[in-house]
């Protein structure tokens, strides 16, 4: 089975093709906007993997949380070449695709949501114990048993949640982030079984709606105007 898989959830975009358990890579170049680099990025891999669209089984992509921008250009290229090419869509949680690249089995992950919030989810071996939330780090929900691992960039954003964390986190891994790879191996199975969704119903996942600070409230948190 060949499957491409999508992820710009983060200014980190990245593709990845699934060639029957085998995975091709690559992150879409730093410091331009994903909906200028992504097309390119995806012909290029398809001709170094030796495959044609006619030969794809399926796309997926991270769907949410994430960046607003970043995601509505995974989710609008993923149906664009859904469309063009009559292929198979498989949504998947871009916490859920951390949880997995984790390599973990009891998974708090954690996503900078920026204005001082994060995305929070948490993982039984990358099967969610509930949804996706997004909170200020101060209140976070704090597990009452130990032996966990808790990953992503919400680490580095916010010390505080490693505070919050310390008693029940045995593992961390502040440096992980979204990426295409998870999302295939994720994706891949579900595809074989059929799980799939029709082009014009894929949507991104914000989890939340508000998309900035108003000038008021950056300048009563000390930013600017």
């Amino acid at each position: 089975m060949n499957l491409l898989a999508i992820d710009t959830s983060t200014e980190l975009g990245s593709i990845a093709i699934w060639r029957d358990g085998d995975l091709l890579t690559r992150r879409c170049p730093p410091g331009i906007a994903h909906s200028e680099t992504l097309l390119p990025l995806i012909s290029a891999t398809l001709r170094e993997a030796g495959l044609r669209f006619a030969d794809l089984d399926g796309l997926a992509f991270a769907a949410g949380p994430g960046s607003f921008t970043g995601l509505r250009v995974a989710c609008g290229v993923a149906q664009g070449l859904a469309f063009a090419h009559q292929l198979p869509l498989v949504p998947v949680g871009t916490l859920d695709a951390m949880a997995l690249a984790s390599g973990g089995e009891q998974v708090i992950v954690l996503l900078d949501a920026r204005m001082g919030e994060v995305y929070h989810g948490r993982f039984s071996a990358a099967i969610p114990l509930a949804p996706v939330i997004v909170c200020s780090p101060t209140v976070l929900p704090v597990p009452d048993s130990t032996g966990w691992l808790a990953c992503g960039n919400g680490l580095i954003a916010y010390p505080v949640l490693r505070q919050r964390l310390s008693t029940c986190v045995q593992q961390w891994q502040p440096e992980l982030i979204p990426d295409a790879g998870a999302v295939a191996r994720l994706a891949a199975p579900r595809l074989a079984c059929g799980e799939s969704v029709d082009a014009a119903a894929a949507v991104p996942v914000y989890v939340r709606n508000k998309v900035a600070l108003t000038v008021g409230e950056r300048l009563a948190n000390g930013g600017r105007a």
